[in-house]
């Protein structure tokens, strides 16, 4: 965990230490993003429309907290940093599946939009999140996960694997 003063690790809630870790405006976005395989720093900052300073910041946030790890990759020939999803970062999943469901159930679209819907891919069927296939019956893994996003495409997105290691 970080040693930034914001992080209150001395807090017995456990809710109150998550809040301060991921409740900062944009950081559960950036972990969305990053849970459907966005990794550069310019995807982030286009899809969002966040400024640069922010994100910057954000993103080194989550890096310190843990949740996402930086990787260097070369761009022509600049070295640069990709930001994966760790083992933590992958763990927020059933969260972020929760403010789905309330921000379906509680919030309207200032357009009308079919729901995100969650996919098994290994039978193709819409599914609940977490847990077994509603079609199927079979668990639903991480790796077995895909989420169509109607507002942006019909295709299924699978979910991003953490970095191991």
């Amino acid at each position: 965990m970080a040693t930034d003063r914001r992080v209150r690790n001395g807090v017995p809630c456990p809710i109150g230490r998550a809040i301060d870790a991921v409740g900062e405006r944009w950081a559960l976005l950036i972990l969305r993003n990053a849970t459907l395989g966005m990794t550069r720093f310019e995807d982030f900052r286009s899809d969002l429309g966040i400024a640069d300073n922010i994100l910057s910041t954000r993103l080194a946030r989550l890096v310190d907290l843990g949740l996402l790890t930086r990787v260097p990759y070369r761009d022509g020939g600049r070295t640069r940093n990709e930001y994966r999803l760790t083992a933590a970062g992958a763990d927020l999943l059933p969260v972020l599946h929760a403010l789905a469901a309330w921000g379906h159930e509680h919030t309207t679209p200032d357009e009308p939009a079919e729901p995100m819907r969650v996919v098994h891919r290994t039978c193709g069927h819409a599914t609940t999140p977490g847990g077994h296939c509603d079609h199927c019956g079979q668990p639903v893994r991480r790796e077995e996960e895909a989420w169509i996003r109607p507002w942006r495409s019909p295709e299924p997105i699978p979910l991003a694997a953490p970095v191991t290691g």
